[in-house]
């Protein structure tokens, strides 16, 4: 047989087959591919338009709260073992970068050998050498797994930063609702002192004759109910600041003091366009670098399955005098060359080319859903900002209109004008609508955070930097 024609054809096939690894085109091609058509713009009215900003929380302008997230990044469980896992995804990048290198390890051994009685003398050998290691990485194999420890490193990195991102949202709705509450007791201990004043009136009627014992028996009734209401919302803040305590990293105690107002909404931010949210929030960046690590670990499966070409140098003396063991007589070399061609394996490395392309699609589909799902938040965020602000100016008119009602329905019940039901149904909706007003304008400097997180913008100025890259 004739080896030198023999030879190259049945080398071209594995040489055809791994010519080339997966680039960062195709990834992006796979990816784009995934998702339909975006639109040049977003698809809701009062969206602003420019880049998307950083540094939320500095406008917001509440120093109390700029230090409570400073803290939670520092203290938060969650987030120190999410950095954690980050440093451990670099450690596993270097595993991987190793295996392009030799390996190189030195031996050294001593004997001693003698007889337990005879004439002859012991006898002492030494041995010194040193034996590198190296796979050539022809076929791209070693390479293709260091490219999905990388990209699986970016991943863990891009988690990271969301989960930075996320928790400073958390921090200011907790921080929100802790303000909240704390209006929400100054709305309940209002209305205890009105009711109280109308039952202390109704009382006095009473006595007089011109009121009935069914009037001071619901007076007492909504009084009743007032106080309840009053240690209900009491009760809520008190869990509502070990719930913040918790985000911090403090023991829940209920120690922590927030300020008296909730801050004044800031203008809605400027909301880019789709396409750009794609490259901008960390969980879209993160998922994306799962599908290059899929590519990756896909090229590293189809490689496994070529040959395995790898290098094998040794070098050593050896001598009964440790002094000359490095003399040129006493040392010898090899050099070996070896490869190794998979031939049966009961269908493993195909199986592991099975599993590979299927997660590469399980990853393609993984993005398509968090991209949609980013895009479907950043959205339903806009629109809620246009909501919720029409809300707010609704229930300030509402209070507005009903303060004034209320103050009428007094007069008119003291002149015996209006019955004390009325009364009592005004002062009621009085107080709903200022209840209302409370818990909306939380929602919108709290819905004005999330928008901010949904467009993948950064509470900071300038994103704190986690680990170094390759």
């Amino acid at each position: 047989m004739n080896w030198r024609l023999v030879l190259p054809l049945l080398l071209a096939p594995p040489l055809t087959a791994c010519a080339s690894l997966s680039t960062d085109a195709d990834v992006r091609q796979a990816t784009e591919q995934s998702l339909p058509a975006l639109p040049a713009e977003w698809q809701v009215d009062g969206a602003e338009p420019g880049e998307v900003q950083i540094g939320w929380i500095d406008r917001i302008g509440d120093p109390v709260l700029s230090e409570l997230v400073r803290e939670a990044q520092l203290n938060n469980r969650s987030i120190q073992a999410a950095a954690a896992n980050v440093e451990s995804s670099w450690a596993l990048v270097r595993q991987a970068r190793s295996a392009l290198f030799p390996a190189i390890n030195g031996n050294f051994n001593a004997t001693r050998t003698g007889r337990l009685e005879g004439p002859i003398p012991d006898v002492s050998q030494f041995d010194l050498g040193a034996q590198a290691q190296w796979e050539v990485d022809i076929w791209g194999r070693v390479r293709a797994g260091r490219n999905a420890a990388y990209a699986s490193a970016q991943a863990v990195e891009a988690d990271f930063r969301f989960a930075q991102y996320s928790l400073a949202s958390a921090v200011a709705s907790a921080y929100f609702t802790a303000i909240e509450t704390q209006l929400q007791i100054g709305v309940a201990e209002r209305t205890v002192t009105a009711l109280a004043e109308i039952d202390r009136i109704v009382r006095v009627r009473y006595r007089e004759g011109f009121a009935s014992a069914q009037d001071t028996a619901i007076t007492a009734s909504d009084l009743a109910t007032a106080i309840d209401s009053l240690e209900n919302a009491r009760g809520a803040a008190r869990s509502t600041n070990r719930a913040l305590e918790l985000l911090l990293g403090r023991y829940p105690a209920n120690r922590l003091k927030a300020a008296s107002d909730l801050p004044v909404t800031p203008a809605s931010p400027p909301a880019g366009i789709p396409s750009g949210l794609l490259e901008r929030r960390p969980d879209v960046i993160a998922a994306e670098r799962r599908v290059a690590a899929a590519f990756a670990s896909l090229d590293q499966a189809k490689a496994a399955r070529l040959p395995l070409l790898s290098l094998t140098g040794n070098i050593g003396g050896a001598s009964s005098d440790l002094g000359d063991i490095l003399d040129g007589p006493n040392l010898v070399w090899s050099i070996i060359g070896g490869v190794l061609q998979p031939i049966f394996d009961g269908g493993l490395r195909g199986a592991q080319v099975d599993q590979a392309n299927a997660d590469q699609r399980a990853a393609i589909a993984a993005y398509a859903d968090t991209a949609l799902t980013a895009l479907n938040e950043a959205e339903t965020s806009l629109d809620q900002a246009v909501v919720l602000k029409r809300r707010e100016n609704a229930l300030d008119n509402a209070a507005r209109a009903s303060a004034r009602a209320y103050r009428l329905s007094q007069l008119q019940y003291k002149e015996g004008e209006t019955d004390l039901i009325d009364v009592l149904n005004i002062q009621q909706r009085l107080f709903n609508a200022e209840r209302g007003l409370v818990t909306i304008r939380r929602a919108r400097v709290e819905q004005w955070v999330a928008l901010n997180l949904a467009l993948g913008g950064g509470w900071q100025s300038q994103d704190t930097e986690v680990q170094q890259s390759e």
